[in-house]
């Protein structure tokens, strides 16, 4: 038995299956014969014939009248078989295209992700896949995690880099690194000075937050109440960058992954201090659906498991 990448090498197998009747029904229409018809297509003349009287049965309504010899369209037939044209020749175009995002050498990955992994992370797993595969596209997604989520359960993204690791039904996570989470506080602020801070350090300060539904603040919320912290949040964001700016003017505290250096991530003004205590880290991991994947998607997956360093690396 062949298997699955087997079978997508079989260049008319799915059209064969979806619309061969309809095939027949057009190359009658155009060459006028049934025997002329069935040649063109390769197939026998009472391969051809079965196939038109299975059209004819679906429609309901008669597609063929004898004519000497052989038959002919109705009226109703040959407007079936220009509708039937137009609509293979869209088929065909889609299965190109199809064919095509699958491929691993010119393919498409959709890429479901964080913001927070947007800066850094995710370009240089994308530039690391693309030295070996260098015409292969991307079509990118970045938003909260509950956001990448559904679109990933609703077939729109192959893979998801987001944390913290969700525990579904019907997708497969594999975590990754453990990034390091730090306290962002103003740079004048009285604690700034401190080599590292535990969470109930700030209990009593200002909180900016990420908004429910963002994978930070989910994470931030198990903290709080693991250190029995009821939080005062000031502001609430929907990217790092924004929340840093935020703490950089004065407005309160952050939760934050430690920025990396030498990008936008990295404020002036803010003092970014480790995280003590029991959980000073959210796992990052690589999630897709239970099902096979596209090849070209199945090549980056494999190239994202081999590097998950570059989530992490100071060099990107």
């Amino acid at each position: 038995m062949r298997d699955r990448r087997d079978r997508r090498d079989g260049r008319d197998e799915p059209l064969a299956v979806l619309a061969g009747p309809l095939r027949v029904l057009v190359a009658v229409a155009e060459h006028e014969h049934v025997t002329r018809a069935a040649a063109a297509l390769g197939l026998q003349q009472p391969t051809a014939s079965r196939a038109l009287a299975r059209v004819q049965e679906a429609v309901g309504v008669p597609l063929l009248v004898p004519d000497g010899r052989g038959v002919r369209l109705t009226a109703a037939g040959r407007s079936l078989a220009d509708v039937a044209a137009r609509a293979l020749a869209d088929l065909d175009r889609g299965v190109r295209a199809v064919r095509e995002d699958d491929s691993p050498e010119t393919g498409r990955v959709a890429l479901g992700f964080l913001h927070t992994l947007g800066a850094a992370a995710v370009p240089a797993l994308v530039r690391a896949f693309r030295e070996d595969h260098p015409r292969v596209r991307f079509r990118l997604h970045q938003g909260a995690a509950s956001a990448v989520l559904a679109q990933l359960a609703a077939g729109e993204v192959d893979l998801v880099l987001t944390s913290p690791v969700p525990r579904r039904a019907g997708l497969v996570s594999h975590e990754l690194a453990e990034q390091p989470l730090v306290l962002a506080l103003p740079g004048e602020h009285r604690l700034a000075g401190r080599p590292a801070l535990a969470l109930t350090d700030v209990a009593a300060e200002e909180f900016v937050l990420f908004e429910p539904g963002y994978g930070l603040r989910e994470t931030a919320d198990a903290l709080f109440a693991a250190a029995g912290i009821a939080p005062r949040v000031a502001f609430e964001g929907q990217d790092a960058h924004t929340i840093r700016g935020l703490v950089a003017a004065g407005l309160g505290v952050a939760l934050l992954p430690a920025a990396q250096p030498g990008t936008a991530e990295a404020f002036a003004g803010l003092a970014e201090l480790p995280l003590t205590g029991p959980s000073t880290s959210r796992t990052l991991a690589l999630v897709w659906r239970d099902e096979p994947l596209p090849r070209v998607a199945e090549q980056f997956r494999d190239s994202v498991l081999a590097r998950a360093g570059l989530l992490l690396s100071d060099r990107r």
